[in-house]
């Protein structure tokens, strides 16, 4: 499920290091996570990695910034964006925030449904069936935001709006900063296939792609995200999976994903209610 994709010149990748003004990224592995510094000197976490990144990202953190974030901010809760949220948030004694969709994978009280294996096909989907899926418990150190928050008043993101973007999980968010035109997609799309991510970190040239099909609970949800996305015409699209990309070309091939992943859905849809 979910094979479009949309090539994107290589002219438009841009390093972690530099995305954007005050945002730097860190690669573990096939995942990305992000500081985003403020006009008032504190900066912000974006995700949380894989498991047993804790270390690497405070090393990172203290190499970059010198001081703790005022918060950790989750786009979702799945293993590779939350394994080591609970012990930096403890480590710095911060909250974690994230949607309240996602509150039931974050509290202890359930785990994400099983992976589609034959989804999209790619190592990545064979071997997600080992892949954690929770529950985590963050109770202590979580904050819920909604859909209808529409700047994140705590201050965590001060200067940048939540877009709720279900369909990869029911309390996915993304993150736009309108001042630059920066959008934080986390999984509402990737920059890389997702199924591939082994191959793609190393070798793969920039691609817009839908999210991972073997962990996407609703590709309809989904397709609207991603359409939803592509109305805000970013510039700088920074991706949980994939590498960053900036330039005035982003926003058109981002609304070329969205038609051909949304014609790609409604014809899987057609095809399942015929048969």
């Amino acid at each position: 499920m979910a094979h479009a994709e949309v090539a994107v010149p290589k002219a438009l990748a841009t390093p972690l290091d530099d995305i954007a003004d005050g945002i730097r990224g860190l690669r573990l592995g096939f995942v990305n996570v992000f500081g985003v510094e403020h006009a008032n000197g504190a900066w912000t976490l974006v995700d949380a990695g894989i498991p047993y990144s804790a270390g690497y990202i405070r090393h990172w953190a203290e190499e970059n910034y010198g001081a703790p974030p005022s918060a950790i901010v989750l786009t979702h809760g799945h293993f590779d964006h939350v394994s080591a949220a609970r012990e930096l948030a403890d480590h710095w004694d911060v909250p974690v925030y994230a949607h309240a969709d996602e509150a039931p994978y974050l509290t202890g009280q359930s785990e994400y449904p099983p992976p589609n294996t034959g989804a999209g096909g790619g190592l990545m989907s064979l071997l997600s069936p080992v892949y954690p899926r929770g529950p985590v418990n963050l109770s202590h150190r979580l904050k819920l935001f909604n859909a209808r928050e529409s700047v994140m008043e705590s201050g965590a993101l001060p200067e940048w709006q939540i877009v709720h973007t279900p369909g990869h999980t029911a309390g996915h968010v993304s993150f736009f900063r309108p001042a630059d035109q920066t959008l934080l997609v986390g999984d509402a799309f990737c920059t890389t296939k997702p199924e591939s991510f082994f191959d793609a970190a190393v070798a793969q040239p920039p691609e817009l792609h839908g999210p991972p099909s073997y962990f996407t609970s609703d590709f309809r949800a989904a397709a609207q995200s991603i359409r939803r996305l592509a109305m805000l015409q970013p510039r700088i699209i920074v991706p949980g999976h994939g590498k960053p990309l900036a330039g005035l070309e982003v926003g058109r091939k981002l609304t070329q994903l969205a038609i051909e992943f949304t014609d790609e859905v409604d014809g899987r849809t057609r095809h399942t209610m015929a048969s």
